[in-house]
């Protein structure tokens, strides 16, 4: 097996929520806070520090770290039950309200994967832990879960090593984004329209 270059588990992330700010963080070294990651960090703080307890019979790791040499993948997870009847299952932990967020899932299905390959124990559940809302959503993960993992570490490995930064979305992601100014999605999507305009026009001008 050809050893893959390992692709952090929070990249899965952003490339699912907008690969042109995968790209930012990961490609161009880019970050800016705003009220969201600040709430983001705040919530992390709970289970930054690695450590054990246990819960009722239950093992409760924080901040584990995790890795897979099968898939080229490499971070952490929040926090890890071990529970007393062999159930392995991780916590993501997210902050806002309650509600299913396609990003959120696949960094998750990511983190079983690693677990998976680590323990060498299935991992079919996990669960996002919505801090504001302090609920959690269980998430199955399912064949398709785990395939968009695969697939959005291979997109990811392959922006990284030809060093192209994806193109701007310019829709409603962009208002809540903190890269909003480094990335500036409206003024280059404008750009984009006025060369179409002039493309049109040149080719109208031929026509003529």
């Amino acid at each position: 097996m050809t050893e893959l270059d390992p692709v952090p588990l929070s990249a899965l992330q952003h490339w699912c929520y907008c690969p042109r700010q995968c790209g930012l963080i990961y490609l161009e070294g880019e970050f800016a806070d705003n009220v969201h990651t600040a709430r983001g960090q705040a919530v992390h703080h709970l289970v930054d520090t690695p450590g054990y307890e246990m819960l009722a019979g239950v093992r409760v790791e924080r901040a584990l770290p995790l890795w897979s040499e099968q898939f080229g993948l490499i971070g952490k997870a929040d926090l890890v039950e071990f529970h007393p009847d062999g159930l392995i299952f991780p916590v993501e932990f997210k902050h806002g309200r309650r509600r299913q967020k396609r990003y959120d899932d696949v960094q998750l299905a990511a983190q079983a994967m690693c677990l998976e390959e680590m323990l060498g124990r299935p991992v079919n559940h996990g669960a996002i832990y919505h801090a504001s809302s302090r609920r959690r959503r269980e998430v199955e993960i399912t064949t398709e879960l785990r395939a968009k993992v695969v697939e959005t570490a291979k997109a990811i490995r392959a922006m990284l090593e030809s060093g192209t930064l994806p193109p701007p979305v310019n829709d409603a992601r962009c208002r809540e984004c903190s890269l909003n100014e480094i990335c500036e999605p409206a003024a280059l999507a404008a750009k984009g329209v006025q060369a179409e305009l002039r493309t049109a026009l040149f080719n109208a001008d031929d026509l003529g």
